[in-house]
C-alpha cells in the first residue's frame, strides 16, 4: 500500500516563509539603530534627574511650571536679636496698616464675611447716599441724657418725650430704608442669594453710625445717585 509522504513542519515552514511578520517577534537591533538615526529629534533627552512617579518639587525649585527658582527672595534677617524684635514689630505694624486701609477702602481680601460681596457693597452704596435720620441717633441720646440730669420735672419729662419721638422718627426712617434697599437690590441683582432681613438689618446699622466712622469707609457722596 502506497503512503503519501507528509512534509514536516519544519520543512513546511521552509517551503512556505511567512509573507506576514510576527506580532510577538521583536525588532532587531540593526532596526532599533536605524530607527534612531532616521529621527533624531524624536527622542528627547532627559534634562535633569529621574523622578520617582509621585515627586513632588521642593519650594523653590524649579519646575515646568515655575521655571525660575526661588522666584521669591528671602528677606534677611538681622543676627541681633533686639534688631531682628524691632523688624518684626515693624513688619506687623506696616502689616496692620494695610489691612486696615484695605478694609477702610472696601477691598474683599480684607473685609469680613458680613462686609465682603457685590450685593453688601451695593447696600452700603444705597445707605451712603442717602440722608439718614439714624445717623443723629448718638447725637440725640447725648443730649436727652444730659436733659434728664437736670434737677427739673419739667426738663426730665421733656427729655423723655423727646427722645420717644426720635425712636419713632426713626423707626420710619428705617422703614423708608428698608424699601429703599428692597427696591434697588432688587432691580440691580434679581438673583442674588441674600436674605432681605440681613441686607435690611445691614443698611438700617450701618444707617445708625456716624458718617465719618463708618467701616468700610463711604465711597459715594450724600445724594448721589446709585
Amino acid at each position: 500500500m502506497h503512503l503519501r509522504h507528509t512534509p514536516t513542519p519544519a520543512r513546511r515552514r521552509t517551503r512556505y516563509p511567512s509573507l506576514v511578520p510576527s506580532l510577538f517577534r521583536r525588532k532587531s537591533a540593526d532596526l532599533v539603530s536605524a530607527d534612531l538615526e532616521e529621527s533624531p529629534d524624536e527622542v528627547a533627552e532627559p534634562t535633569g534627574p529621574v523622578r520617582p512617579k509621585g515627586y513632588t518639587p521642593k519650594k523653590g525649585e524649579a519646575t515646568p511650571k515655575r521655571p525660575v527658582a526661588n522666584r521669591r527672595v528671602a528677606e534677611t534677617v538681622p543676627k541681633d536679636p533686639k534688631q531682628a524684635r524691632a523688624l518684626a514689630r515693624q513688619r506687623r505694624s506696616q502689616d496692620s496698616r494695610d489691612r486696615r486701609e484695605g478694609l477702610m477702602n472696601g477691598d474683599d481680601r480684607f473685609l469680613t464675611a458680613r462686609d465682603k460681596g457685590p450685593v453688601r457693597r451695593y447696600v452700603r452704596d444705597v445707605v451712603d447716599a442717602r440722608r439718614n435720620a439714624g445717623s443723629l441717633f448718638f447725637f440725640g441720646t447725648f443730649a436727652i441724657l444730659m436733659l434728664t440730669l437736670v434737677p427739673n420735672i419739667r426738663v426730665q419729662l421733656a427729655g423723655n418725650l423727646a427722645f420717644a419721638a426720635m425712636l419713632v422718627v426713626i423707626l420710619i426712617d428705617s422703614v423708608l430704608l428698608a424699601r429703599r434697599i428692597r427696591q434697588r437690590v432688587g432691580a440691580k441683582f434679581p438673583k442674588h442669594e441674600e436674605r432681605w432681613g440681613q441686607l435690611y438689618f445691614y443698611g438700617i446699622m450701618r444707617a445708625l453710625s456716624f458718617r465719618k466712622m463708618r467701616a468700610p469707609r463711604p465711597q459715594v457722596n450724600a445724594g448721589d445717585q446709585v
